[in-house]
């Protein structure tokens, strides 16, 4: 087997893995996480949303975090922006890369967002071309790319078209997360295979949450 020379981590844990903390977490606490990740030589943060904090309480004062954060250079600082008011809000807090989030599973987009995948896509060609305008680079995610809680197993071929229309939209990475860890190795390189046939694999990521102990394999 040939590996790489080398990976790229991209660091989530100030917006994924705080955004669903039950207790509230101040914005100094955030600003303390974040710094001990520059400091730790992390390349890539994800340190926030701006989303309202009506839906994702967590997230809330992540325009203060930004603007109290210690930048290094060289590190990417990046937000999620789940739709134009949010990029907007991140454009003025001095975010220079944004992250947009669909999802492989109908059911999972309507209860999540409200939406189906094709109104979720659709939601996203104002913030690509505000992007574009301001060059900002933006990294497209997909969630329940191998299961999803509420429809079950999730095939290949429905992730293929969502990631191919992302990177056709302007997304420079596509990343592939198993949101609810039911993933295996088997069917995780299948996936790669089938979307990697229609997205060059250089432009691809993984995202694997370790809810049944198969993240790391």
């Amino acid at each position: 087997m040939s590996l790489p020379t080398h990976v790229r981590l991209v660091e989530v844990g100030p917006r994924d893995g705080l955004q669903n903390e039950a207790q509230p977490i101040s914005v100094a606490d955030k600003v303390r996480l974040v710094d001990d990740l520059t400091d730790a030589g992390v390349s890539y943060i994800e340190v926030g949303s701006f989303v309202s904090p009506k839906w994702v309480p967590q997230m809330a004062g992540s325009a203060d975090v930004f603007a109290s954060i210690r930048q290094q250079p060289g590190t990417t600082y990046a937000a999620l922006a789940p739709n134009l008011r949010g990029f907007e809000d991140a454009l003025a807090a001095g975010v220079k890369e944004v992250a947009v989030f669909a999802a492989a599973s109908e059911a999972f987009s309507q209860r999540n967002i409200n939406c189906s995948i094709s109104e979720s896509l659709q939601r996203f060609a104002p913030i690509m071309q505000a992007a574009r305008e301001h060059g900002v680079k933006v990294r497209g995610y997909i969630s329940c790319v191998l299961g999803c809680p509420y429809q079950g197993q999730v095939d290949a071929e429905q992730v293929a078209p969502i990631a191919r229309e992302l990177r056709d939209m302007g997304c420079y990475e596509v990343s592939l997360g198993d949101t609810i860890g039911t993933g295996t190795p088997g069917a995780t390189r299948r996936l790669f295979e089938v979307v990697g046939a229609q997205v060059p694999r250089a432009e691809l990521a993984g995202h694997f949450h370790d809810t049944y102990g198969q993240a790391l394999a």
